[in-house]
């Protein structure tokens, strides 16, 4: 992010581009924090695949992470959404209806 304060809408709005971004934070609305396992699973998509845009959603100040806890030798991380902002979450439900985008 651009500071603690002020949020870089430019990185927060190519980050929202891409379609299992928008599908992750909808999934995350609203709930308990979540790790990228969870949204594996809830999401059917690869968990590396969602660990990576989990990433980029962290890196732009969308979501934060809250807790790790050790899990069977490996460390599991989990997210909340940091981003307070109501037209994020407008933009979010608006695109509900799109066509997917690739999802890599």
């Amino acid at each position: 992010m651009a500071g603690k304060d002020k949020p870089d809408i430019q990185a927060i709005l190519t980050s929202l581009k891409h379609e299992l971004r928008r599908r992750i934070l909808r999934a995350m609305l609203g709930g308990e924090p979540t790790s990228p396992c969870q949204l594996s699973d809830l999401l059917g998509v690869s968990v590396g695949n969602v660990s990576y845009h989990v990433r980029v959603l962290a890196d732009c100040g969308v979501i934060e992470s809250v807790e790790n806890r050790r899990v069977r030798g490996a460390t599991q991380h989990f997210y909340r959404w940091a981003l307070d902002v109501e037209w994020a979450r407008q933009l979010l439900e608006e695109a509900e209806g799109e066509p997917p985008d690739d999802e890599s």
